[in-house]
């Protein structure tokens, strides 16, 4: 053996222990915010759990058979069901509108991409109060216009009719442009030869459309549509600031009812049963969009 690979393993090892030494504080800070809270609401939901007792007795899987048959957890996840299956294909065509619309970078396009991307950076507490007090019925500016109009205004936050689609228009006006970004981004890496090689063979913009920008975006497509299901099945903030879940529990989500039970009803057990049950919604949720979408690179 060489000197130089004599002190090859020497040198291998004092570069490991540097690489542990830098990613320490990452990983005890994952471990104490992460991965303990996740441990502990699974150890939780197999109890009786309250703050405000000293004895949490081991009830097993008695939480989650009282969720499964909880008509408000399955009126909560209807809600969401809802949310998700009109917000998320919504959001995912009007991103994608938009992302083609804006593409060129232009004075104009470069300001409307500003304006639809806003909303994204801004507080959703914040935006929630705004739209709140806009769809007010009595102060309300739309209330104001439609009775300009002839038009009786509609209560749309207290309406069990319309409280849930008041919720999901702001919750679609609120991430679209996020979406839009993504695509955008994957459109203009769309390659040039490919779009040169499709109009010499006579496809017109629609053609080009479907059989070049499309296939080329699909990661950004497959990528959007699972953090768009992701947020919207744990949509919480606009519910809670604009209807608090009411009326009726017409909007209430199993966020909002997670959070109920565990800061209202202080039935931190059953709560961490629930917020489990909704974990295991989203992986099944997004193992399936990956095992549908996936992409294959020999297309």
């Amino acid at each position: 053996m060489t000197p130089a690979t004599s002190h090859r393993p020497r040198r291998l090892n004092s570069q490991a222990r540097a690489g542990w030494f830098f990613l320490a504080p990452s990983i005890i800070l994952i471990g104490v915010f992460v991965i303990y809270p996740i441990i502990q609401s699974l150890w939780m939901s197999l109890h009786d759990w309250s703050f405000f007792q000293t004895q949490h007795p081991f009830v097993g899987l008695s939480n989650y058979v009282e969720m499964l048959g909880d008509p408000r957890f399955w009126n909560a996840l209807g809600n969401t069901v809802v949310f998700t299956v009109v917000t998320v294909p919504a959001q995912i065509a009007l991103g994608l509108l938009l992302a083609v619309r804006l593409r060129r970078t232009r004075g104009w396009t470069l300001f409307l991409r500003s304006v639809f991307f806003f909303p994204v950076i801004s507080s959703f507490a914040t935006m929630a109060i705004v739209w709140k007090f806009m769809l007010s019925a009595d102060v309300g500016p739309t209330a104001a216009w439609l009775r300009a109009v002839g038009i009786s205004p509609v209560d749309w936050l207290h309406n069990p009719d319309w409280a849930l689609t008041a919720v999901i228009v702001v919750g679609l006006w609120k991430n679209v442009g996020f979406t839009m970004v993504i695509l955008l981004a994957a459109l203009q890496d769309v390659p040039e030869s490919l779009v040169e090689a499709a109009v010499l063979d006579g496809a017109g913009p629609w053609r080009r459309f479907v059989s070049v920008a499309l296939p080329s975006i699909r990661q950004a497509l497959l990528f959007s549509s699972v953090i768009a299901v992701i947020g919207s099945l744990q949509v919480f903030d606009q519910v809670y600031v604009m209807t608090q879940g009411g009326p009726q529990f017409r909007s209430e989500t199993l966020v909002t009812y997670i959070y109920e039970q565990g800061f209202t009803e202080f039935r931190s057990g059953y709560a961490s049963a629930i917020a489990w049950g909704l974990f295991l919604i989203i992986m099944l949720v997004s193992v399936l969009q990956l095992r549908i979408f996936r992409y294959r690179d020999v297309d």
